[in-house]
């Protein structure tokens, strides 16, 4: 048996070392490692599931981690796996990681039936991990059947995560009358369903009120009457309104199901990832190419003291690029 089967077989067994070597294979740069990612993905893929995906996201403060923690572990009572990739900010002179979600979930950390995997996010767009979707696949296929996106709310670019799931959660606050103007429009298009989090003691009837301002907000910007995204109120302390923001996720998909959504969301997902993906790895191959990796350091030097303008060091480069590429790939026009 191989090094990718066997670790297959594993992430099947629901080895919870394997599932995290899995993850750590498809989240790796190197080339080779790559390699075998999509080897083990392949794998993977022959045993489809119908795991729910969320994607939970929100503005800074709301809570979100308590609050997946809280609905996680109702969910494991129900008799759910619940399985969260928690996207860490990520410094951007090192590249290390917070990672402190653990510590705000700290009822599910202690899980049998739930796995948490905290990932930095690196410099991708929309606070979401490059290789999220594989290890969606990865813990998907390891038998968890709720899968929770935290992503670190950075506010527009969330439109990453919203391409990956099934339902687009927004977590929000109640703030002193300028709730509203806190949320992009773009997201609040996005979202499937809207809680307002923290409501409870001295919140939450401020929390009430909020809940209404955002139904107002919604019917002005909905597009679909059919299927106006519900406003809910939610209190990770006490429980209350997570047991209703549950139907209201299960609800959106029974929706999705029914009308044929569900199968053509995740259709455009795919093609959408596979595009992703051709950017991706057309990048590292950019980079990784030896005449670009001569010209790199010269390069970067001119454009950061005025000497070459960044139009034309992106020239250079693809020119480097292209005469690396074999003949029969330039096709004269």
């Amino acid at each position: 048996m191989s090094g990718v089967q066997e670790l297959a077989e594993g992430v099947f067994a629901c080895n919870r070392r394997q599932i995290a070597r899995a993850i750590t294979l498809v989240e790796s740069m190197r080339m080779e490692d790559r390699a075998q990612a999509r080897e083990l993905l392949g794998i993977l893929r022959e045993h489809p599931t119908s795991a729910v995906r969320v994607g939970v996201t929100g503005v800074p403060g709301a809570g979100k981690s308590t609050f997946i923690d809280a609905l996680g572990v109702r969910l494991i009572d129900q008799g759910h796996k619940v399985a969260v990739l928690a996207v860490d900010p990520s410094s951007t002179k090192t590249g290390g990681s917070i990672l402190g979600d653990r510590t705000r979930m700290a009822a599910l950390a202690i899980s049998d039936d739930a796995f948490i995997r905290p990932s930095p996010s690196g410099a991708h767009l929309g606070g979401v991990a490059r290789a999220t979707r594989e290890s969606m696949l990865v813990v998907e296929a390891a038998g968890y059947d709720v899968i929770l996106v935290e992503t670190v709310g950075v506010g527009q670019s969330e439109v990453a995560v919203a391409g990956m799931v099934d339902t687009f959660l927004l977590v929000t606050l109640a703030r002193a009358g300028d709730q509203l103007q806190g949320i992009k429009k773009g997201i609040l298009e996005m979202a499937d369903v809207i809680t307002v989090n923290k409501a409870d003691g001295d919140n939450e009837a401020a929390s009430r009120v909020a809940a209404r301002e955002l139904k107002t907000a919604m019917k002005l910007i909905t597009s679909d009457p059919t299927r106006r995204p519900p406003v809910l109120t939610s209190s990770s302390y006490t429980g209350d309104g997570l047991p209703e923001i549950w139907q209201a996720i299960m609800d959106h998909r029974a929706h999705l199901e029914s009308t044929g959504g569900l199968a053509q969301r995740r259709a455009r997902q795919q093609r959408d990832w596979m595009w992703s993906l051709v950017d991706d790895e057309l990048l590292e191959s950019v980079r990784q190419t030896p005449a670009v990796k001569r010209i790199r350091n010269q390069l970067e030097e001119d454009v950061m003291q005025g000497n070459l303008s960044a139009m034309e060091a992106a020239q250079e480069v693809l020119i480097a690029f292209a005469g690396q590429l074999p003949a029969t790939w330039i096709q004269d026009e």
